[in-house]
């Protein structure tokens, strides 16, 4: 517990010490390190507000020695455009004093200082102005003196107009935010400045550059160009818009070649890199994210080098800046197209602007410099003139100058000051409980005010609507200006489309592209890409250690397309499909099956039909001479059905033409095996029964007694029987079906019927190779029987041909792709079939037609040889 009363005893001691000393003064002073700085324009009101603008861009450097105070800063170049915006200041104060709706009996004061471009400079007058210690000062030889009411009286400013630029906008609202007073800004656009974390009383009448570089983004996409070069202010307004256009560039397949920052004091050498990068750069693009003072500096060295050709992207910046167009004398920027603020208007300011009253009964000496510069001339008393042509009267007519103080194109920044003053008088407005008179015993706080400007919704008497997001930026809404030459070499700011961030994203950018004239009065959108685009049927490989931009278009492979253009990949037909030439679309596969249509299968047909024919003459041939005795010792009965199984031989092989159904599937193996089967079985039978028969003349003979007529049917019948079960196994298990076969050609599909269970077909099979060799052994046993027509010999040469067709078969079939195979058993069919009814039955026909002396039964008994 004592430990902890040290530092309050501490505390309490440091404070005596603090009292013993003040007491001992007899008076309290505050002491100011520096120069004090007095504003350039002031007036006295009820209330005061401040101004913050450049009057001069630049300052002279000098080598400090160290060795005393460094002197003030010597200010030069004066900058018209920053006498325009104080003016516009100036007259919204005036316009608010004179209305008896806003504000009615108080008066609005001013104080504006000119900080000559320097950011230390900025500081310093925005602490003067929260301070007020301008006032009331006395000078010493090391520091001014003030007085004591000076140090401890609140602010005397209740907001502060300015600054132009990002960077001292930023310095300014780090410095005074602890204050809570309302910084208001007409030009500075850097988003970091949104950030009310670090800017708290940081407001804006102008968007924030977020919603430009992203607009930028999207029009440089919008025309294509995917290969752009970029140049930017090197401070925050530059730095961190152009961050954000590479970051959506990127997210939109836009490439930078190149990113260079560049400001206007950079010294020779490093003007001439950038000048020499553009040079050598494949770009034909440049997006330009400068301040109107660099944008200024860099088309004179531009145009010093002859540097043309390129197109121009430009921020709201100089994009519309009618000095920047004038200093453009080898017209480097035509066609340039950028974002702009909304052209606007404010009645009565030009005819304030020109009248320069104010600029003289406030500071003599900065009136006489802005005269001197108006109308190159100079005072009597005023040395530091130049290019002095003669003396200045002061009764020269303003209006009769052509220069950028009279040029009243920036009409819609100076809107943004007049938005700027009348959001703060309507926020005073509403503080001071205003009705016909204003409440002046209100004691004011900054940090009040600044919570009212936010809250404020005004419309100004133009219509424009005013307010604040909680940013403390306005909605962002651009024109798209295109700079579009005259003959007479003067340059139109011509807008050709709108921007507006509060739309849907597919909407925001609304582009009138006819309108729109590029470089050289051309009509033809340049084109900037490091690659050009990859057609159809190609897709893109990147180049190895480029941007994402450059890249090779390389052919789809085989089997792929893209129907895109820059596709980043080649997509895979279907199987259904196959590329077109171009391979830029899928096209279907042409079917392959052994159809009627084509010579090969017509052929077959017309073999299968030729063959059915045949065999139902040989067949009406027996039926006619059925009584003969060459008929009846043939076995007619097995005749008749081998000639019947013949007929659905050839007839089955009719079911493997055509395209491949389920039911054709399941019915052109099992009926082929089935018919070959009784077939093979007739001509068995048959065999057996001449075996049979020999046996039977033998002594003690009696064997056909068990091989009659019903055992020949039987035998049949049990033998097809079998190769029945067989099938119906076959179909119930896992039966034939139609499929397409993708594999065998990439180009076109098989139409074909899968066996489904490979053991059921060759099953099938393997018992008809099985019934032939037994036929063959057979018919080969009774080849030399003694007759004078013994079949076997036929049988035995119709059973060779048979088991070579089928034993060449197998190879054929394994080894032949698609509609092949098919051919191949039909082929096997067909060629068994005519070898069967060639060598059993073409002999018989023979002799009954041609040899018919021979068809007697004395001669089938072989007592009648011919003498």
């Amino acid at each position: 517990m004592s430990s902890q009363k040290w530092p309050e005893q501490g505390c309490a001691f440091l404070q005596l010490l603090l009292l013993m000393s003040f007491s001992q003064s007899t008076e309290t002073v505050c002491t100011q390190r520096g120069d004090p700085e007095n504003p350039q324009l002031s007036k006295e009101g009820d209330i005061l507000l401040g101004g913050i603008f450049s009057f001069h861009s630049s300052w002279i450097n000098r080598e400090n020695s160290y060795k005393q105070n460094p002197p003030p800063l010597e200010c030069t170049s004066l900058n018209f455009r920053e006498f325009q915006f104080a003016q516009t200041m100036l007259f919204a104060i005036e316009e608010i004093n004179n209305s008896t709706e806003l504000l009615p009996g108080i008066t609005l004061g001013y104080k504006v200082y000119d900080t000559c471009g320097s950011i230390a400079r900025s500081v310093k007058v925005a602490l003067n102005l929260a301070s007020g210690s301008d006032t009331e000062s006395v000078m010493s030889d090391t520091e001014s003196v003030i007085s004591k009411d000076a140090c401890s009286k609140p602010a005397q400013v209740q907001a502060i107009m300015g600054e132009t630029s990002s960077s001292p906008s930023s310095a300014i609202a780090t410095v005074i935010g602890p204050f809570s007073i309302p910084l208001i800004s007409h030009f500075s656009t850097c988003a970091c400045l949104s950030d009310k974390t670090k800017y708290p009383s940081f407001l804006r009448t102008i968007p924030s550059d977020y919603f430009q570089s992203r607009a930028l983004a999207q029009l440089v996409k919008h025309f294509g160009w995917t290969w752009v070069g970029a140049i930017r202010t090197n401070d925050d307004y530059g730095n961190n818009g152009m961050a954000t256009f590479t970051e959506t560039a990127q997210q939109l397949g836009i490439c930078l070649e190149y990113s260079v920052p560049f400001f206007r004091t950079d010294p020779p050498d490093k003007i001439q890199k950038i000048i020499d990068l553009i040079k050598a750069s494949t770009s034909k693009v440049i997006v330009a994210f400068l301040s109107h003072m660099d944008m200024d500096v860099l088309i004179k060295e531009l145009s010093n080098h002859n540097i043309s050709g390129y197109q121009w992207v430009g921020s709201e910046s100089w994009i519309f800046d009618s000095q920047i167009a004038a200093v453009d004398q080898t017209h480097i920027l035509d066609g340039a197209i950028g974002l702009s603020i909304p052209k606007a208007h404010v009645s009565g300011l030009q005819e304030f602007m020109l009248d320069v009253t104010p600029l003289n009964s406030s500071n003599n000496d900065l009136f006489k410099e802005f005269w001197g510069a108006m109308f190159s001339c100079e005072f009597k008393r005023l040395s530091s003139a130049t290019e002095i042509q003669g003396e200045c009267t002061g009764r020269e007519d303003v209006a009769g100058v052509k220069n950028s103080f009279t040029d009243m194109s920036l009409m819609p920044i100076f809107n943004n000051i007049y938005k700027g003053v009348y959001a703060v008088s309507h926020a005073l407005h509403m503080i001071l409980r205003c009705n016909k008179t204003c409440n002046t015993d209100v004691q004011l706080q900054p940090l009040e005010i600044l919570k009212y400007i936010k809250k404020i919704r005004f419309k100004t008497k133009e219509g424009d609507e005013v307010y604040f997001n909680e940013h403390g930026d306005p909605a962002a809404k651009y024109e798209i200006i295109n700079w579009q030459p005259r003959k007479t070499g003067i340059v139109d700011f011509v807008k050709v489309g709108l921007y507006d961030a509060s739309l849907p994203a597919d909407k925001q950018l609304n582009l009138q592209d006819e309108s729109l004239i590029w470089g050289k009065n051309s009509l033809q959108v340049p084109v900037s890409v490091c690659s050009d685009k990859c057609p159809p049927g190609t897709r893109k490989v990147l180049q190895k250690g480029k941007p994402v931009c450059c890249y090779d278009c390389i052919r789809c492979p085989e089997g792929e397309i893209s129907n895109s253009t820059d596709s980043i990949t080649c997509v895979k037909c279907p199987e259904e499909s196959w590329p077109n030439e171009g391979r830029d679309a899928c096209l279907e596969k042409d079917s392959v099956f052994l159809s009627y249509e084509e010579i090969m299968g017509a052929l077959l047909t017309a073999a299968s039909l030729f063959g059915t024919c045949l065999t139902a003459i040989v067949a009406f041939i027996f039926f006619r001479h059925r009584k003969t005795p060459l008929v009846r010792a043939n076995n007619s009965e097995l005749s008749f059905l081998l000639l019947f199984s013949l007929i659905l031989c050839f007839l089955c092989s009719l079911t493997f033409i055509g395209r491949p159904s389920e039911w054709t599937c399941k019915l052109r193996h099992t009926a082929f095996a089935i018919t070959f089967v009784l077939c093979i079985s007739c001509v068995l039978g048959k065999t057996i029964v001449v075996l049979m028969a020999f046996k039977a003349r033998l002594p003690g003979g009696n064997m056909m007694k068990w091989f009659g007529p019903i055992q020949q049917r039987l035998s049949v019948l049990g033998l097809t029987l079998i190769q029945v079960i067989i099938c119906v196994l076959w179909l119930t298990i896992s039966p034939p079906f139609p499929f397409k076969n993708f594999q065998e050609l990439r180009d076109k599909i098989i139409l074909e019927c899968a066996l489904g269970s490979d053991l059921g077909f060759w099953a099938g099979l393997g018992y008809i190779g099985l019934l032939a060799i037994l036929c063959f052994i057979s018919a080969f046993l009774a080849r030399k029987l003694p007759d004078n027509f013994n079949e076997a010999k036929f049988i035995t040469f119709s059973m060779l041909i048979f088991c070579a067709v089928w034993l060449t078969f197998i190879p054929a079939y394994v080894s032949s792709p698609g509609k092949f195979s098919v051919a191949v058993e039909i082929f096997a069919i067909l060629a068994s079939s005519f070898g069967l009814l060639i060598c059993i039955f073409f002999p018989k026909c023979y002799v009954i037609l041609l040899k018919p002396e021979k068809n007697t039964k004395k001669y089938m008994m072989g007592k009648g040889s011919s003498k």
